[in-house]
C-alpha cells in the first residue's frame, strides 16, 4: 500500500470553501464602482456570502430577469424600468426603497475646445457626433430624450446622436474622444476627470432616482433583504455619496 505524504493529507483534510449564500445583484451600470466598494463590505460583515454583480443598463438587466437570468437584487437607474419588473411580475411594490439620486449632465473631452454652456449649444456646427443612451433600452437615454424635447432639439439633434448600450459606454467614447459630447450621469463624469469635463448639468422633469427590490421567488431572499439594508445604511449612504450619489 502506498503511503500518503502529510502535505498531501492535510491537503485532504481541509474544509473546501463553500458560501452559504451566493448573492447575485444586477444593478444598474452607473452604480458600478459603488457597489463594488460596497461587495466586499458587505461579505466581511455576513460570512460564508459571496456577492456576484451584474451591471448593465437597466432595460437589459430586467430583460435578463424576465429570461430566467438567476438574479436576488434588482437596482435600477430609474423608476420606469423598476415599474416594469413589477408589472412582470418579479418584484412587489412594497419591496422596493429608492436609495440614491443622481443629475444629469452634458460632457466633452478633457482637451477639447468646445465647452458648450446650454443644450442649444449642441446644435452648433462643432458637434457632429453626441453620445447618448438609447432611449429605449437606457434610463440616460430616456432622461435625455425628454430633456431635449422640452427644448424642441430632439429631432434636431437626431441625426447627431451616437446610441449607445448603457450609460457607461457613453462616457468612454467621451473619454476616447471619439464624439464630441455626450450626456451621462454627473457621477460618471467624476469618475475619469483627466479624460472627460463637466459641460453644464441638464434640468430633468422627472428626479434620477434609483430604486432597489429583491427578486420574488428568490432562494437568498434573507441575504437578499440584508443587502438592500446595507445599501441604505449610513455606511451604503456614505460610500454611494463618495461616488457623487445623492440623497433619495
Amino acid at each position: 500500500m502506498k503511503k500518503i505524504s502529510v502535505s498531501l493529507l492535510l491537503n485532504l483534510l481541509l474544509p473546501i470553501q463553500v458560501f452559504a449564500a451566493d448573492l447575485t445583484v444586477s444593478a444598474a451600470a452607473s452604480l458600478t464602482n459603488a457597489f463594488k466598494e460596497m461587495a466586499p463590505i458587505f461579505e466581511k460583515q455576513n460570512p460564508g456570502t459571496k456577492v456576484r454583480l451584474n451591471f448593465a443598463a437597466s432595460g437589459p438587466l430586467l430583460q435578463q430577469i424576465i429570461r430566467g437570468a438567476p438574479v436576488d437584487v434588482f437596482a435600477s437607474a430609474d423608476q420606469e424600468t423598476m415599474t416594469q419588473a413589477q408589472q412582470a411580475g418579479f418584484v412587489k411594490a412594497d419591496d422596493q426603497k429608492i436609495f440614491a439620486s443622481n443629475t444629469l449632465v452634458v460632457i466633452v473631452p478633457k482637451g477639447g475646445k468646445q465647452n458648450p454652456t446650454e443644450l442649444s449649444d449642441l446644435t452648433k456646427s462643432q458637434f457632429q457626433k453626441i453620445a447618448i443612451g438609447l432611449p429605449a433600452i437606457v434610463p440616460v437615454g430616456r432622461y435625455t430624450k425628454s430633456a431635449l424635447e422640452k427644448q424642441n432639439l430632439w429631432t434636431t439633434l437626431e441625426s447627431k446622436m451616437i446610441g449607445t448600450q448603457s450609460v457607461r459606454q457613453a462616457l468612454d467614447y467621451v473619454a476616447r474622444g471619439e464624439v464630441d459630447a455626450g450626456f451621462v450621469y454627473s457621477t460618471d463624469a467624476a469618475i475619469t476627470p483627466n479624460e472627460v469635463k463637466k459641460a453644464f448639468i441638464v434640468p430633468t422633469e422627472i428626479p434620477i432616482l434609483y430604486p432597489i427590490a429583491p427578486i420574488k421567488g428568490s432562494q437568498n431572499d434573507v441575504i437578499a433583504s440584508k443587502f438592500i439594508a446595507f445599501v441604505g445604511s449610513t455606511q451604503g449612504s456614505e460610500i454611494l455619496k463618495s461616488y457623487g450619489f445623492g440623497k433619495p
